[in-house]
């Protein structure tokens, strides 16, 4: 069921709601990097054959791309505060049980239980929409967005130093420490949201994604390994293929499901997440060619000769850069909107690859183009999640967004399996040592510009100009947001609740319920007893109020696109009012 809200609770969110946010949201990406400075190592250090050893990098993965759609639901029903908190507990754990062990097993356990911190990202980014004023909003969910970007970029020169003078658990007490700090600077400084959607969870749709999303990336990042023709892989994809078929009949059956396919199948959703899927893959392009050029010997004729924490602190500024593109694209999405802005990103990456090109015969070239990229991606990155809260009803924000956050999953996945396929194809055998090639890395740039350039074909067909009765997200002053109210006023209803006694009730939920007994929206009576809410087309509506101590009211009214007030008096049994 849908429940939207006009008013923000803005008042109860201190300034310092964002950056704790934002930096749990590092907190999280850390871990999908983590493991980068020693990953030629993990054979060795786990005593097993690289073939096992990769498993502690795909099991991070998989339970990270079953957790994201997952928790964002549980956080609409249940609280997004409350799951985000849960996520990051998990991930702590999953920290120390790495930090305490060699045994591969083990290993990929706790890795396991840390990818499941990757829902905090849209967790964090429903709570923004449910408590921050809508001039704040865009640059908050941008910094959001781009902190998987972020954490990803600093964790690599800060994880190389570690891995370069400490033994490499310490990797991993720092993430557990990291991961205790996020949950405390949450629980002192971020409210719970008072958001929730109707229903129950969806359990057997959550097996059934997961079951799908596993059968789906396993192969992918397996495929190399297993061989991209044989039955295993191919297998593997065509199970997947019917358990994610059956699994969408199934949803659209259910009264309450893990996933809104109906609200997924919207241009502005589809063609986002679509657009996303592209972005992952260029993002992670970089992210496996940098490291590798510049850490290659001199010898190779190509080779930067770079150690371990310089070329890390030489990719870093793709991270800096993305953190401090939020507030450019806040101003630039003001002004042109998220569309615009996810168009000139992708055109900034393509731009960014395209110098790459001819960028890569010394260090300082990785800088510029770590610069170029980070503010292409950040661009984009801030762009996604504002397409989609300004599409999707507030109660579907946690699920949609990681539904998001998901397709970049895979994004970021298919391009670690296409990437590595080329740069092992294409490398030389020196001394039983594959050593890979400029033409490999120039054929991995060109595959990330095709991807950037899918991925805009895929952004032209995003609508101009959000729905009339999704909340507008482009303020960028106080008067432009109470512009926006007033307007979103004349698109509904609106009125106030009053008591036996004639005074105003606080705090009551007033629902609307469409002709055919589905809830199309809900929200919160501010302190005044006043609330607005908006309908998603013209016909005829039924207004519900309910607050403790009073008996409910129910009122008809049609809307027929004009303002519409409808007073609530929940001392009366109830009224009919006539459009």
């Amino acid at each position: 069921m849908t429940q939207t809200t006009t008013d923000r609770p803005a008042g109860r969110a201190s300034g310092a709601v964002v950056p704790v946010l934002a930096f749990a949201g590092i907190v999280v990406a850390v871990m999908q990097t983590l493991l980068v400075p020693v990953i030629k190592d993990l054979p060795r250090l786990l005593d097993t054959a690289p073939s096992n050893a990769t498993w502690v990098l795909t099991s991070t993965l998989l339970s990270g791309a079953v957790a994201t759609p997952i928790m964002g639901r549980l956080g609409d029903l249940y609280g997004k505060r409350r799951l985000l908190i849960l996520s990051l507990a998990v991930m702590v754990v999953g920290a120390l049980v790495s930090a305490l062990t060699s045994d591969l097993l083990l290993m990929i356990t706790g890795r396991t239980l840390q990818g499941f911190a990757m829902g905090a990202i849209p967790l964090g980014i429903g709570l923004m929409r449910d408590m921050l004023p809508r001039e704040k909003l865009g640059s908050a969910m941008a910094l959001m967005s781009s902190s998987i970007g972020v954490g990803g970029g600093l964790a690599l020169p800060a994880a190389a130093l570690v891995a370069q003078h400490s033994d490499w658990h310490t990797l991993y007490y720092g993430a557990a420490g990291l991961g205790l700090l996020a949950i405390a600077l949450t629980l002192l400084v971020v409210p719970e949201s008072p958001m929730r959607a109707e229903g129950s969870f969806d359990l057997p749709g959550a097996i059934g994604l997961s079951a799908g999303l596993v059968l789906f990336l396993l192969p992918i990042t397996k495929g190399s390994d297993w061989g991209w023709a044989s039955g295993t892989t191919l297998g593997l994809f065509a199970a997947s293929a019917v358990v994610l078929v059956l699994w969408g009949v199934m949803e659209l059956r259910v009264k309450a499901p893990l996933v809104d396919l109906r609200t997924t199948a919207r241009p502005a959703v589809l063609f986002t997440n679509l657009a996303s899927i592209m972005v992952g893959v260029s993002f992670y392009v970089v992210s496996l060619v940098l490291p590798q050029l510049l850490q290659l010997p001199k010898s190779t004729g190509y080779g930067l000769g770079q150690s371990m924490v310089v070329a890390g602190l030489l990719v870093a500024p793709l991270g800096l850069t993305m953190m401090f593109t939020a507030p450019v694209y806040a101003r630039l999405s003001a002004k042109y909107g998220p569309k615009v802005t996810l168009i000139l990103g992708l055109l900034i990456i393509a731009i960014g690859y395209g110098a790459g090109l001819g960028l890569m015969s010394a260090a300082w070239q990785s800088l510029v183009i770590s610069v170029l990229l980070g503010a292409g991606i950040g661009l984009a990155y801030s762009s996604l999640p504002a397409l989609i809260v300004g599409a999707v009803p507030a109660s579907e924000t946690g699920a949609a967004n990681g539904l998001n956050t998901l397709m970049r999953s895979i994004g970021t996945s298919v391009s670690s399996a296409v990437i590595g396929m080329v740069l092992a194809n294409t490398a030389n055998n020196a001394g039983g040592v594959e050593i890979p090639t400029m033409h490999g890395f120039r054929v991995s740039f060109l595959i990330a510009t095709g991807a950037v350039a899918v991925g805009l074909l895929l952004a032209l067909f995003l609508p101009g100009r959000r729905p009339s009765n999704t909340p507008q997200l482009r303020a960028s002053s106080e008067e432009d947001a109470a512009l926006e109210r007033a307007e979103q006023v004349l698109r509904g209803f609106r009125g106030r609740v009053l008591g036996a006694d004639g005074s105003p009730v606080a705090r009551a939920k007033v629902t609307l319920i469409d002709r055919r007994g589905r809830q199309a929206g809900a929200t919160l009576s501010a302190e005044d007893g006043s609330y607005a809410l908006t309908v998603p087309d013209r016909g005829s509506y039924v207004v519900a109020a309910r607050a403790t101590g009073h008996g409910p009211l129910a009122s008809s009214a049609t809307h027929a696109g004009d303002e519409r007030p409808v007073d609530l008096d929940l001392s009366l049994p109830g009224e009919t009012v006539s459009a």
